[in-house]
Protein backbone atom coordinates (compact mmCIF):
# COMPACT_ATOMS: atom_id res chain seq x y z
CA UNK A 1 0.00 0.00 0.00
CA UNK A 2 1.17 3.58 -0.36
CA UNK A 3 0.96 6.49 1.63
CA UNK A 4 0.28 9.80 -0.44
CA UNK A 5 0.12 13.17 1.13
CA UNK A 6 -1.46 15.77 -1.23
CA UNK A 7 -0.56 19.35 0.03
CA UNK A 8 -1.86 22.59 -1.78
CA UNK A 9 0.71 24.91 -2.84
CA UNK A 10 1.24 27.77 -0.57
CA UNK A 11 -0.54 31.46 -0.87
CA UNK A 12 0.44 32.97 -3.59
CA UNK A 13 -0.04 35.93 -6.09
CA UNK A 14 -3.71 34.91 -7.59
CA UNK A 15 -5.01 33.74 -4.30
CA UNK A 16 -3.82 37.82 -2.69
CA UNK A 17 -4.67 40.12 -5.83
CA UNK A 18 -7.44 37.87 -6.45
CA UNK A 19 -6.34 36.72 -10.51
CA UNK A 20 -7.24 33.77 -12.17
CA UNK A 21 -3.92 31.77 -11.95
CA UNK A 22 -4.50 28.17 -13.75
CA UNK A 23 -0.88 27.67 -15.41
CA UNK A 24 0.08 31.05 -14.58
CA UNK A 25 3.67 30.84 -13.22
CA UNK A 26 3.02 33.07 -10.23
CA UNK A 27 5.05 33.68 -7.05
CA UNK A 28 4.34 32.70 -3.49
CA UNK A 29 3.22 35.75 -1.25
CA UNK A 30 4.99 36.71 1.84
CA UNK A 31 2.11 34.83 3.96
CA UNK A 32 3.01 32.20 1.73
CA UNK A 33 6.38 31.74 3.33
CA UNK A 34 5.01 32.12 6.39
CA UNK A 35 3.17 28.47 5.54
CA UNK A 36 6.05 26.74 4.03
CA UNK A 37 7.34 27.12 7.30
CA UNK A 38 4.88 26.23 9.47
CA UNK A 39 4.14 22.88 6.89
CA UNK A 40 7.67 22.36 7.29
CA UNK A 41 7.58 21.65 10.68
CA UNK A 42 4.19 19.61 10.16
CA UNK A 43 6.14 17.09 8.72
CA UNK A 44 9.63 17.51 10.14
CA UNK A 45 9.40 13.66 11.97
CA UNK A 46 6.91 12.02 8.80
CA UNK A 47 9.15 9.43 7.08
CA UNK A 48 8.96 10.15 3.79
CA UNK A 49 10.26 8.95 0.59
CA UNK A 50 9.92 11.11 -2.17
CA UNK A 51 8.26 14.38 -3.35
CA UNK A 52 6.48 15.34 -6.26
CA UNK A 53 5.54 18.35 -7.74
CA UNK A 54 3.88 20.47 -10.99
CA UNK A 55 6.11 22.52 -12.79
CA UNK A 56 5.15 25.84 -11.35
CA UNK A 57 6.62 28.00 -9.32
CA UNK A 58 4.67 27.95 -6.58
CA UNK A 59 4.37 24.15 -5.79
CA UNK A 60 8.23 23.76 -6.24
CA UNK A 61 8.65 26.09 -4.04
CA UNK A 62 6.58 24.93 -1.62
CA UNK A 63 7.56 21.40 -1.85
CA UNK A 64 10.97 22.57 -0.36
CA UNK A 65 8.84 22.05 2.62
CA UNK A 66 9.55 18.56 3.02
CA UNK A 67 12.19 17.77 -0.16
CA UNK A 68 14.85 19.77 1.56
CA UNK A 69 14.06 19.04 4.92
CA UNK A 70 14.12 15.70 4.24
CA UNK A 71 17.36 15.18 2.08
CA UNK A 72 15.10 14.38 -0.96
CA UNK A 73 14.82 14.97 -4.87
CA UNK A 74 12.01 16.96 -6.20
CA UNK A 75 10.52 15.33 -9.36
CA UNK A 76 8.35 17.50 -11.07
CA UNK A 77 5.44 16.92 -13.74
CA UNK A 78 3.12 18.98 -16.00
CA UNK A 79 0.23 16.96 -15.17
CA UNK A 80 0.38 17.64 -11.58
CA UNK A 81 -0.64 21.65 -12.35
CA UNK A 82 -4.07 23.41 -11.97
CA UNK A 83 -6.79 23.13 -14.14
CA UNK A 84 -5.60 25.03 -17.17
CA UNK A 85 -7.90 28.70 -17.50
CA UNK A 86 -7.28 29.18 -20.89
CA UNK A 87 -8.48 32.67 -21.67
CA UNK A 88 -9.19 33.60 -18.09
CA UNK A 89 -5.43 33.01 -17.37
CA UNK A 90 -4.15 36.43 -14.85
CA UNK A 91 -7.13 37.96 -15.72
CA UNK A 92 -9.45 39.42 -11.91
CA UNK A 93 -12.26 37.24 -11.19
CA UNK A 94 -14.09 40.35 -11.39
CA UNK A 95 -13.21 41.22 -15.08
CA UNK A 96 -14.46 37.36 -15.60
CA UNK A 97 -17.35 37.93 -14.02
CA UNK A 98 -18.66 41.08 -15.87
CA UNK A 99 -17.15 40.05 -19.03
CA UNK A 100 -17.50 36.60 -19.50
CA UNK A 101 -20.86 36.23 -16.97
CA UNK A 102 -22.31 32.93 -18.27
CA UNK A 103 -19.18 30.87 -18.59
CA UNK A 104 -18.22 32.70 -15.31
CA UNK A 105 -21.76 31.61 -13.77
CA UNK A 106 -20.99 27.67 -15.25
CA UNK A 107 -17.43 27.63 -13.91
CA UNK A 108 -19.05 28.68 -10.36
CA UNK A 109 -22.15 26.09 -10.61
CA UNK A 110 -19.22 23.44 -11.59
CA UNK A 111 -20.58 22.69 -14.52
CA UNK A 112 -19.21 19.63 -16.72
CA UNK A 113 -20.31 21.62 -19.44
CA UNK A 114 -17.44 24.60 -18.80
CA UNK A 115 -14.53 24.89 -20.26
CA UNK A 116 -12.67 28.14 -21.41
CA UNK A 117 -10.91 27.99 -25.16
CA UNK A 118 -7.28 26.91 -24.17
CA UNK A 119 -8.20 25.06 -21.13
CA UNK A 120 -10.12 22.08 -19.97
CA UNK A 121 -13.22 21.10 -18.39
CA UNK A 122 -13.20 20.18 -14.27
CA UNK A 123 -13.71 15.91 -15.65
CA UNK A 124 -10.59 16.57 -18.18
CA UNK A 125 -8.76 17.44 -14.95
CA UNK A 126 -10.13 14.98 -12.86
CA UNK A 127 -9.11 12.07 -15.24
CA UNK A 128 -5.76 13.74 -15.46
CA UNK A 129 -4.99 14.01 -12.11
CA UNK A 130 -6.24 10.91 -10.97
CA UNK A 131 -4.50 9.41 -13.31
CA UNK A 132 -1.30 11.20 -12.44
CA UNK A 133 -1.38 10.16 -8.41
CA UNK A 134 -2.13 6.48 -9.63
CA UNK A 135 1.07 6.35 -11.76
CA UNK A 136 2.85 8.02 -9.03
CA UNK A 137 1.39 5.14 -6.06
CA UNK A 138 2.40 2.67 -8.80
CA UNK A 139 6.34 3.85 -9.05
CA UNK A 140 6.52 3.68 -5.20
CA UNK A 141 4.72 0.90 -3.88
CA UNK A 142 4.50 0.39 0.01
CA UNK A 143 5.95 3.97 0.47
CA UNK A 144 4.87 7.54 1.46
CA UNK A 145 5.35 10.25 -1.49
CA UNK A 146 4.27 13.97 -0.85
CA UNK A 147 2.82 15.47 -3.64
CA UNK A 148 2.30 19.14 -4.23
CA UNK A 149 -0.37 20.41 -6.59
CA UNK A 150 -3.11 22.92 -6.72
CA UNK A 151 -6.75 24.01 -4.82
CA UNK A 152 -9.47 23.16 -7.67
CA UNK A 153 -7.40 20.12 -8.89
CA UNK A 154 -7.32 18.74 -5.47
CA UNK A 155 -10.63 19.08 -5.76
CA UNK A 156 -11.24 17.76 -9.00
CA UNK A 157 -9.12 14.41 -7.38
CA UNK A 158 -11.40 14.10 -3.97
CA UNK A 159 -14.22 14.13 -6.55
CA UNK A 160 -12.83 11.16 -8.54
CA UNK A 161 -11.92 9.22 -5.72
CA UNK A 162 -15.16 9.97 -3.37
CA UNK A 163 -17.17 9.22 -6.81
CA UNK A 164 -19.04 12.33 -6.13
CA UNK A 165 -19.98 14.22 -9.79
CA UNK A 166 -19.32 17.11 -10.95
CA UNK A 167 -22.01 19.07 -10.39
CA UNK A 168 -21.80 18.46 -6.70
CA UNK A 169 -18.36 19.21 -5.95
CA UNK A 170 -19.04 22.24 -4.61
CA UNK A 171 -20.28 20.15 -1.08
CA UNK A 172 -16.53 18.94 -1.03
CA UNK A 173 -15.37 22.62 0.29
CA UNK A 174 -12.02 24.03 -0.47
CA UNK A 175 -8.91 23.09 0.52
CA UNK A 176 -6.48 26.20 2.72
CA UNK A 177 -2.93 27.19 1.07
CA UNK A 178 -0.83 23.95 2.20
CA UNK A 179 -3.85 22.63 3.36
CA UNK A 180 -3.37 18.24 3.25
CA UNK A 181 -5.21 15.38 1.60
CA UNK A 182 -3.84 11.67 2.17
CA UNK A 183 -5.07 8.51 0.15
CA UNK A 184 -4.17 5.14 0.77
CA UNK A 185 -3.53 3.61 -2.53
CA UNK A 186 -3.27 -0.39 -2.86
CA UNK A 187 -3.42 -2.68 -6.30
CA UNK A 188 -4.43 0.73 -7.62
CA UNK A 189 -7.21 1.74 -5.96
CA UNK A 190 -7.48 5.14 -3.80
CA UNK A 191 -8.95 5.40 -0.49
CA UNK A 192 -9.54 8.83 1.14
CA UNK A 193 -8.11 8.93 4.97
CA UNK A 194 -8.40 12.78 5.26
CA UNK A 195 -8.65 15.82 3.19
CA UNK A 196 -8.52 19.99 3.42
CA UNK A 197 -6.29 19.53 6.50
CA UNK A 198 -4.86 22.81 7.76
CA UNK A 199 -4.35 21.90 11.20
CA UNK A 200 -0.53 23.62 11.00
CA UNK A 201 -1.32 26.80 10.01
CA UNK A 202 -3.04 29.38 13.05
CA UNK A 203 -5.81 31.65 11.87
CA UNK A 204 -3.08 34.44 10.89
CA UNK A 205 -1.27 32.97 8.25
CA UNK A 206 -4.21 30.93 7.14
CA UNK A 207 -5.60 32.09 3.70
CA UNK A 208 -9.20 31.11 3.75
CA UNK A 209 -9.17 32.58 7.68
CA UNK A 210 -9.59 36.27 6.14
CA UNK A 211 -10.84 35.46 2.66
CA UNK A 212 -14.49 35.35 2.52
CA UNK A 213 -15.63 34.32 -1.11
CA UNK A 214 -15.46 30.32 -0.29
CA UNK A 215 -18.26 31.06 2.63
CA UNK A 216 -21.03 31.77 -0.87
CA UNK A 217 -21.77 35.23 0.04
CA UNK A 218 -23.39 36.84 -2.33
CA UNK A 219 -21.94 35.60 -5.61
CA UNK A 220 -18.89 32.78 -6.45
CA UNK A 221 -16.35 35.12 -4.61
CA UNK A 222 -18.30 36.50 -1.90
CA UNK A 223 -16.39 39.69 -1.68
CA UNK A 224 -15.12 42.87 -3.48
CA UNK A 225 -13.04 41.94 -7.07
CA UNK A 226 -11.87 44.82 -9.34
CA UNK A 227 -11.77 45.15 -12.56
CA UNK A 228 -10.01 47.44 -14.35
CA UNK A 229 -10.02 49.77 -17.12
CA UNK A 230 -7.75 52.64 -19.31
CA UNK A 231 -8.01 55.48 -17.87
CA UNK A 232 -9.94 57.97 -19.78
CA UNK A 233 -10.60 61.99 -19.67
CA UNK A 234 -13.83 61.49 -18.04
CA UNK A 235 -11.93 60.03 -15.21
CA UNK A 236 -10.79 64.08 -14.54
CA UNK A 237 -13.47 64.33 -11.71
CA UNK A 238 -12.01 61.02 -9.86
CA UNK A 239 -8.73 60.87 -10.31
CA UNK A 240 -8.30 64.53 -8.83
CA UNK A 241 -9.66 64.22 -6.13
CA UNK A 242 -8.31 61.29 -5.37
CA UNK A 243 -4.84 62.65 -5.81
CA UNK A 244 -5.97 65.96 -3.75
CA UNK A 245 -7.38 64.11 -0.72
CA UNK A 246 -4.30 61.41 -0.84
CA UNK A 247 -1.45 64.54 -1.75
CA UNK A 248 -3.21 66.51 1.51
CA UNK A 249 -3.62 63.84 3.44
CA UNK A 250 0.33 63.67 3.89
CA UNK A 251 1.28 67.19 3.28
CA UNK A 252 -1.99 69.35 3.74
CA UNK A 253 -2.96 72.37 1.94
CA UNK A 254 -1.29 74.04 -0.25
CA UNK A 255 -1.35 76.97 -2.29
CA UNK A 256 0.95 75.73 -5.66
CA UNK A 257 -0.85 72.07 -5.70
CA UNK A 258 -2.30 71.77 -9.41
CA UNK A 259 -4.11 68.30 -9.34
CA UNK A 260 -4.93 69.15 -12.55
CA UNK A 261 -1.10 69.03 -13.96
CA UNK A 262 -0.63 65.66 -12.28
CA UNK A 263 -3.61 64.39 -14.15
CA UNK A 264 -2.36 65.24 -17.53
CA UNK A 265 0.65 63.86 -16.82
CA UNK A 266 -1.34 60.81 -16.28
CA UNK A 267 -3.09 60.87 -19.31
CA UNK A 268 0.03 61.81 -21.23
CA UNK A 269 1.15 58.16 -19.76
CA UNK A 270 -2.24 56.46 -20.57
CA UNK A 271 -2.25 57.46 -24.85
CA UNK A 272 1.31 55.86 -24.63
CA UNK A 273 -0.09 53.18 -22.46
CA UNK A 274 -2.96 52.02 -22.68
CA UNK A 275 -2.43 49.87 -19.08
CA UNK A 276 0.15 52.37 -17.78
CA UNK A 277 -3.24 53.90 -16.07
CA UNK A 278 -5.82 51.26 -14.58
CA UNK A 279 -8.71 52.85 -12.97
CA UNK A 280 -9.53 49.91 -10.42
CA UNK A 281 -13.21 49.22 -10.88
CA UNK A 282 -16.50 47.49 -8.70
CA UNK A 283 -19.41 47.17 -10.99
CA UNK A 284 -20.08 50.89 -12.54
CA UNK A 285 -17.82 52.96 -9.53
CA UNK A 286 -14.63 53.62 -9.86
CA UNK A 287 -12.13 52.49 -6.84
CA UNK A 288 -9.16 53.49 -7.34
CA UNK A 289 -5.88 54.27 -9.21
CA UNK A 290 -3.05 52.32 -10.39
CA UNK A 291 -0.28 54.37 -12.24
CA UNK A 292 2.81 53.04 -13.57
CA UNK A 293 5.57 54.28 -15.79
CA UNK A 294 6.68 51.43 -18.11
CA UNK A 295 9.04 53.66 -19.83
CA UNK A 296 11.25 54.37 -16.94
CA UNK A 297 13.50 51.80 -15.53
CA UNK A 298 13.58 49.22 -18.52
CA UNK A 299 17.24 48.95 -18.60
CA UNK A 300 17.68 47.77 -14.86
CA UNK A 301 14.33 45.85 -15.02
CA UNK A 302 12.20 47.87 -12.93
CA UNK A 303 9.09 48.51 -12.77
CA UNK A 304 8.06 51.81 -11.44
CA UNK A 305 4.74 52.77 -9.45
CA UNK A 306 3.54 56.44 -10.00
CA UNK A 307 0.76 56.45 -7.88
CA UNK A 308 -1.38 54.07 -6.08
CA UNK A 309 -4.67 54.71 -4.29
CA UNK A 310 -7.87 53.55 -3.21
CA UNK A 311 -11.08 56.17 -2.73
CA UNK A 312 -11.29 56.90 1.08
CA UNK A 313 -14.38 54.65 1.39
CA UNK A 314 -13.12 51.39 -0.25
CA UNK A 315 -9.92 51.31 2.24
CA UNK A 316 -9.72 48.87 5.25
CA UNK A 317 -11.15 46.28 3.32
CA UNK A 318 -8.28 44.14 2.28
CA UNK A 319 -8.41 45.39 -1.56
CA UNK A 320 -5.18 47.49 -1.44
CA UNK A 321 -3.42 43.80 -2.88
CA UNK A 322 -5.44 43.63 -5.87
CA UNK A 323 -3.77 47.08 -6.78
CA UNK A 324 -0.65 45.69 -6.51
CA UNK A 325 -1.59 42.81 -8.62
CA UNK A 326 -2.58 44.91 -11.64
CA UNK A 327 1.02 46.54 -11.31
CA UNK A 328 2.55 43.02 -11.51
CA UNK A 329 0.43 41.80 -14.28
CA UNK A 330 1.06 44.84 -16.46
CA UNK A 331 4.83 45.32 -15.63
CA UNK A 332 6.38 41.35 -15.48
CA UNK A 333 5.02 41.09 -18.66
CA UNK A 334 7.41 43.93 -19.86
CA UNK A 335 10.33 42.08 -18.13
CA UNK A 336 10.60 43.81 -14.81
CA UNK A 337 11.44 41.78 -11.95
CA UNK A 338 11.42 44.52 -9.07
CA UNK A 339 8.52 47.16 -8.65
CA UNK A 340 9.58 50.57 -7.04
CA UNK A 341 7.95 53.49 -5.45
CA UNK A 342 8.64 56.38 -3.36
CA UNK A 343 7.24 56.82 -0.39
CA UNK A 344 7.67 59.47 2.37
CA UNK A 345 9.13 57.69 5.69
CA UNK A 346 5.95 60.10 7.35
CA UNK A 347 3.37 58.20 5.45
CA UNK A 348 2.72 55.41 8.19
CA UNK A 349 -0.01 53.55 7.53
CA UNK A 350 1.46 53.44 3.60
CA UNK A 351 5.08 52.05 4.82
CA UNK A 352 3.08 49.60 6.98
CA UNK A 353 1.05 48.32 4.03
CA UNK A 354 3.81 48.26 1.66
CA UNK A 355 6.11 46.34 4.19
CA UNK A 356 3.26 43.81 4.47
CA UNK A 357 3.75 43.02 1.18
CA UNK A 358 7.15 42.25 0.92
CA UNK A 359 8.31 46.02 0.19
CA UNK A 360 12.32 46.88 1.54
CA UNK A 361 13.96 50.64 1.45
CA UNK A 362 17.25 50.64 -1.06
CA UNK A 363 17.46 54.17 -0.96
CA UNK A 364 16.23 57.68 -0.88
CA UNK A 365 14.90 60.41 -3.44
CA UNK A 366 14.28 64.30 -2.88
CA UNK A 367 10.95 65.01 -2.23
CA UNK A 368 8.01 67.65 -2.37
CA UNK A 369 9.27 67.98 1.55
CA UNK A 370 12.27 66.52 2.11
CA UNK A 371 13.75 62.71 1.64
CA UNK A 372 11.40 59.83 0.33
CA UNK A 373 11.86 56.53 0.72
CA UNK A 374 12.56 54.54 -2.78
CA UNK A 375 10.81 51.24 -1.98
CA UNK A 376 11.24 47.98 -4.26
CA UNK A 377 9.37 44.39 -4.07
CA UNK A 378 11.07 41.51 -6.26
CA UNK A 379 8.92 39.93 -8.65
CA UNK A 380 11.25 37.78 -10.31
CA UNK A 381 11.56 33.93 -9.96
CA UNK A 382 14.86 33.80 -7.64
CA UNK A 383 12.97 31.67 -4.68
CA UNK A 384 14.30 32.21 -1.43
CA UNK A 385 17.08 30.49 0.36
CA UNK A 386 15.68 28.10 2.51
CA UNK A 387 17.86 29.69 5.98
CA UNK A 388 15.44 32.73 5.29
CA UNK A 389 12.13 30.49 4.73
CA UNK A 390 12.86 28.05 7.99
CA UNK A 391 13.07 31.47 10.64
CA UNK A 392 9.94 33.21 9.53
Amino acid sequence: MTTLYIIRHAEAEGNLYRRIHGWYNSLITEKGYRQIAALAARFRDVPIDAVYSSDLFRTMTTARAVYETHGLELHTRPDLREISMGTWEDRTWGEAARFDREAYIRYSACDPSWKNEGGESRPEAGARILGAMLDIAAQHPDQTVAVFCHGDIIRCLAAEVLHVPTPEMKSLGHCDNTGVMCLQVEHGVPRMVFRNDNSHLTDEISTLAWQQWWKGQNSATGDLVFWYRPLTAGDRAFYEALHRETWEGLYGAEPDYDPAAFFEEARRVAERHPHGVSVAMLGEEPAGVVELDPEQGCGEKVGHIRFLALAPQFRGKGLGPQLLGQAVSVLRPLGRDRLRLLCAPENEKARRFYDRHGFRVTGSQSGHRGPLDQLEKYIGYQPRSWEEIAHL
